[in-house]
């Protein structure tokens, strides 16, 4: 256990450093600096600034420094804006969008799930027909096209929630549906196939021959089994609905991070774009190291040996 979870550590850790890597050099691969577009400066000026923030150095020079201040986590000052910092944004942002990804999440494990059940129970009936119309139209649809229905005609048409900015608990609930809809379709098709396997392996008509209540049998023999696909996707499922935000909250005026993202991709924030793209990058292998580890759990089948990849 302890060998299998060092490995994945180091591999995590090596993952970061080439995403680190290859983010630092494909943005500084861009023609251009962020102080072309401010016309109130003169060459001069445009020359300090480039100074200040170490953008006149040599691009090795600039890397190392770079891998030097995350190894401190200081993701470095906003060029765009002077008096904020990268970490500050990420402390204000991020809680905001941490919320908004888990209700969504939330919600669409449990309706998918739910979703997958019933359809597999009733293969080929009316109820596993339109669950899998549902998956198809919600794996299709961008959620920023069901965030414009939704805020037009529960928001706007019929007055049932608020359009748009963050406050209460209102608030979260039209933008979390907009961002659920494609993870809880794949997550119920997944179920469903896993569910329909499940239902004919031969443990199964064993633990109804022993008289086991049927909830008893679904949950206990059915879902655990069933549900190993979905947890296996949860890692990416994760940090695509946290990364996927970046649209939703730019839609609903919400003060999370996909706020500071895109303002930074407007003003070329090299610094905002950097540390956004490293920090959810670090989250989605974060997230897949801890799906490794619960899998191991959840599927007593699996086992930490020593030559394991």
């Amino acid at each position: 256990m302890i060998s299998f979870l060092v490995r994945r550590f180091i591999s995590m850790v090596v993952t970061l450093f080439v995403i680190v890597t290859l983010t630092f050099f494909l943005m500084h691969a861009i023609p251009g600096s962020p102080f072309d577009n401010d016309h109130t400066t003169n060459e001069a000026v445009t020359q300090n600034l480039m100074a200040h923030y170490n953008l006149d150095k040599p691009l090795g020079v600039q890397y190392l420094s770079y891998l030097k201040s995350l190894l401190n986590f200081d993701l470095g000052p906003s060029i765009a804006n002077s008096s904020d910092t990268v970490n500050a944004m990420i402390n204000r942002g991020f809680p905001v969008s941490f919320i908004l990804g888990m209700v969504a999440i939330v919600f669409a494990v449990i309706c998918g799930v739910a979703l997958g059940i019933a359809a597999a129970l009733r293969h080929n009936h009316v109820i596993d027909y339109l669950a899998m119309i549902f998956a198809v139209i919600g794996i299709s649809v961008p959620n920023f096209i069901v965030a414009t229905l939704l805020i037009k005609y529960v928001a706007v048409k019929w007055g049932l929630l608020p359009v748009a900015t963050w406050g209460t608990w209102k608030h979260v609930i039209l933008p979390a549906a907009a961002l659920a809809t494609g993870p809880m379709a794949i997550i119920a098709r997944l179920t469903r196939s896993s569910m329909l396997e499940v239902l004919t392996q031969d443990y199964m008509e064993t633990a109804r021959a022993k008289g086991l209540h049927p909830v008893a049998i679904l949950i206990k023999h059915g879902l655990r089994n069933a549900i190993l696909p979905v947890v296996t996707l949860m890692g990416a499922l994760v940090a695509n609905v946290l990364t996927g935000s970046f649209v939703i909250e730019k839609i609903f005026a919400i003060p999370g991070m996909g706020k500071y993202f895109v303002d930074g991709i407007n003003n070329r924030d090299y610094s905002v774009i950097m540390g956004t793209t490293v920090f959810y990058s670090a989250l989605l292998v974060l997230m897949m190291f801890l799906v490794d580890v619960a899998y191991g759990f959840i599927d007593p089948r699996m086992k930490f040996h020593r030559k394991e990849a």
